[in-house]
C-alpha cells in the first residue's frame, strides 16, 4: 500500500508540524485549512524552521527549496485527493465526521483517513463515515518535527493493512511509532493526566506553588515540569483533552479537570502563544 501523497486538514500547530515532518520526508503534502491566515502562519513557520536547519547544517539550501516546494496550500477542501488524509482539526467526534465525510466521499476508496486524535476512540469518529474499515489513528505529539512517536490506533473496524500501512510509514518519517489499542487517551495522553492534573490539585489545595512543582519534578528527572509544559502545548488545548478524557471515562473523578486551568483559558491566558499562561513571555 504505498502513500505517495498525503493531505492534512487544518493549518493550526499540529497540522502544519504534520505537514512539515511529511514533505521533509520527500512526501508531496497538501495542507489545507479554511482561513487563509492560518496559511499565512504556516508558510511562515515552515520557512524559519527550515532555515534554522540549514544554518545548523542539517540540510542544504537546495533541499529546502524542494521540501518547500512539496507543499501545496489550499481553502478548497475538494483538493483533497490524496493517499492518505490525516485530519487536526479541534478535538470534537461530530466536527471530525462533519469535515472528514464529504472528503472520504470525493476520495478513491483506498485512500486512509487517518486522525491525529489525542484522546477520541478512533471507533466513534469512524461510526460517522462510510469505510471505517479505512479509518486509523495516527497521533503525533507536539512539535511535531522534533518528537519521535506516533501512536498508531485501531478502531473496531480498521483494516489491519490499513494499520500496518500506517505503521509503516511512520518509520519513513523518521519517528518511533507504537500500536495501541482503541481506549480514550491510547497511552501517553491517559498516562500524562495525572502528570498535569496531580500538579494542579497540589497548586489548588496551596501544597505548592507553580514553580515548586516545576523545578522539583525537574529534579526528578523531567525535562520540563507540567506547568512549563502546558504552556508550551496550549493551555487551552490541554484542557481540551482533560475534558474528553473526563466525558470519555463516564466522568470518573481521577480524570475531572481543574478550575484553575478553567479560570486561565476563560483570561485568555494560553501559555506561550498567547504571552501569558502560568508563566509570562515576553510577545
Amino acid at each position: 500500500m504505498e502513500i505517495n501523497k498525503i493531505a492534512v486538514i487544518g493549518g493550526g500547530i499540529m497540522g502544519r508540524g504534520i505537514a512539515l515532518t511529511t514533505a521533509r520526508a520527500g512526501i508531496s503534502t497538501i495542507l489545507f485549512d479554511i482561513n487563509d491566515e492560518m496559511l499565512d502562519v504556516s508558510r511562515s513557520y515552515f520557512e524559519k524552521f527550515l532555515s534554522k536547519s540549514v544554518e545548523k547544517g542539517k540540510m542544504s539550501e537546495e533541499e529546502k527549496h524542494l521540501c518547500m516546494e512539496r507543499i501545496y496550500y489550499t481553502t478548497d477542501n475538494k483538493e483533497l485527493i490524496a493517499d492518505l488524509i490525516i485530519e487536526a482539526v479541534p478535538e470534537n467526534v461530530e466536527l471530525k465526521q462533519k469535515v472528514l465525510g464529504p472528503i472520504e466521499f470525493q476520495n478513491n476508496p483506498d485512500t486512509i483517513i487517518a486522525s491525529n486524535t489525542s484522546t477520541i476512540p478512533i471507533t466513534r469518529i469512524a461510526a460517522g463515515l462510510k469505510r471505517p474499515e479505512r479509518v486509523v489513528g495516527m497521533h503525533f505529539f507536539n512539535p511535531a518535527p522534533l518528537m519521535k512517536l506516533v501512536e498508531v490506533i485501531s478502531g473496531e473496524s480498521t483494516a489491519p493493512e490499513v494499520a500496518e500501512a500506517v505503521f509503516e510509514l511512520a518509520g519513513k518519517l523518521g519517528k518511533v511509532a507504537v500500536k495501541t489499542k482503541d481506549e480514550p487517551g491510547f497511552i501517553v495522553n491517559r498516562v500524562a493526566r495525572q502528570f498535569y492534573l496531580e500538579s494542579m490539585r497540589i497548586v489548588e489545595e496551596q501544597t505548592a506553588s507553580v514553580k515548586s512543582v516545576d523545578r522539583l519534578l525537574k529534579s526528578s528527572g523531567f525535562r520540563m515540569g507540567p506547568f512549563e509544559l502546558m504552556d508550551l502545548i496550549g493551555i487551552e488545548t490541554n484542557l481540551s483533552v482533560s475534558k474528553s478524557m473526563y466525558e470519555a471515562f463516564f466522568y470518573e473523578d481521577r480524570f475531572r479537570p481543574c478550575r484553575i486551568q478553567q479560570k486561565k483559558v476563560d483570561a485568555g491566558h494560553y501559555g506561550r502563544k498567547s504571552g501569558q499562561g502560568f508563566y509570562s513571555y515576553e510577545k
